[in-house]
Formats: structure tokens, sequence, C-alpha cells
């Protein structure tokens, strides 16, 4: 079974209203929505976890919009798509955005439906050059039929207990807290149990001898346990 997880998007405006309006009609599309109002905590989120698609206003605290996208594009290690949010609607504010990095520019005013095609259009764009398979030194997982293997050897591993080693080995090298693993498998409606326990527990046994690729990141998280130099 393919996994496709919902799609991320950083929305980074220091208008709260505004914000919470853009937020709303994404979150009702059935987006992952993150949200940022200063610069340089959009600039940090961005490279700590890349997004699907950045949604990024120009005119902000601590770093403006264009210096934002263009750090990121000097410092990310993958093209992050970036839909550049703004009233500036002269041909030079535009050049300068694009010029930035921009991969897309929307003004404000704006059509709810507009701002969700031209997100949808940019995040089938940054799949395109993702690739379906995640290699992690020995481990190796593809997100599209669902097959693990460690080395040679075929790993049998399903449901959940799969979807917490794709979320372990996408944000590798990264230590991902319980909070971040309850948001990224069950959104924003966790179970009563903890289930995220019984996951765990399932995983490690379906990983038999690889099972230390799981570490547990005691008072932090989880973590994929791959040295960073073997990394896919």
């Amino acid at each position: 079974m393919p996994l496709v997880p919902a799609p991320r998007i950083l929305v980074v405006d220091d208008h709260a209203a505004l914000r919470s309006q853009v937020v709303s009609v994404l979150e009702s599309a059935g987006w992952k929505v993150e949200e940022a109002s200063d610069g340089r905590l959009a600039l940090q989120m961005a490279l700590e976890e890349p997004p699907d698609v950045l949604l990024l206003d120009l005119g902000l605290p601590g770093l403006d919009g264009l210096d934002v996208c263009a750090q990121l594009r000097e410092r990310a290690d993958r093209h992050v798509p970036v839909l550049m949010l703004t009233a500036r609607d002269t041909l030079s504010d535009k050049g300068r955005g694009f010029a930035a990095g921009a991969d897309d520019y929307l003004l404000k005013p704006f059509a709810s439906e507009e701002l969700l095609w031209r997100c949808q259009a940019l995040a089938r764009r940054g799949e395109l050059g993702r690739s379906p398979v995640l290699q992690r030194g020995a481990l190796r997982i593809d997100r599209r039929s669902g097959e693990v293997r460690c080395g040679e050897r075929l790993v049998e591993v399903n449901g959940h207990a799969l979807r917490l080693l794709v979320a372990l080995a996408e944000a590798w090298p990264r230590t991902l807290s319980r909070s971040e693993l309850l948001q990224q498998l069950w959104s924003d409606e966790p179970p009563a149990s903890d289930a995220l326990r019984s996951h765990l527990y399932t995983l490690r046994q379906s990983l038999g001898e690889d099972q230390h690729l799981v570490k547990t990141v005691h008072g932090v998280g989880l973590r994929l346990d791959v040295p960073a130099d073997v990394g896919g």
C-alpha cells in the first residue's frame, strides 16, 4: 500500500488574522499546516524540517521574506517550493522575489481557490524531484510499494509501524519527539491509549536483528540510528 502522507506547508505571515484564514483554508483541504510569524523562526523551521511548500509573506519581522527565501536557497539541502504572498505588485517587486528564489507569486487579496491551486501545483512539482525510495545506510524503504529492506533482507512492516519507520527515516538524522510522532501518525486525533509504544514494539519486532536502528533518546524521543556519513 503506497504511503502518501498529507502534504506539509509552512505558512509564514505576521498578520495573525490573515494567517489564521489561510491556515483554515489549507487544513480544510487536507494539508498539514505549520505556522510562523517571524522570518528567523521561519528559516529555522524550513531548514530543520523542509515543508512540501513554503507560503511566505514578504514583510516580516526578524528577516524579511526575500532574505528568508535567499538564505533557504543557499543553505537547504533540497529544493523547497516557495510561494510568495504579498501586496507588492510592481514588476520590479516580482523580479526581486523571483531573483531571491521564489517559485511563484500570489498577490493579496486572493481567492482561496487560487491559493489552493497554486500550492497544489507547487507540491506536485516538488514531488517530481523526490525519489519514492528512502535510503538510510543499509535500510531501504519504498514509499510507493511499502517494501522495506535491511541490506538484502526483506522486512515485513505494515500499518502504523511502517508509518513510524517512514517518519523516522524522513526526519533522519533528527530526533522526533513523542508529540511530533503522535502528530505525524494520527494528526490531531491521537488515540487515548499509548498506541505509540505498541507500534514501536511491533516495529522493533519486525526489524528483528536490525531493531537497533530505532533508537530511544531518553527524554527527547526516537531517531533512526544511522551514521550521518552513510545516509542516502
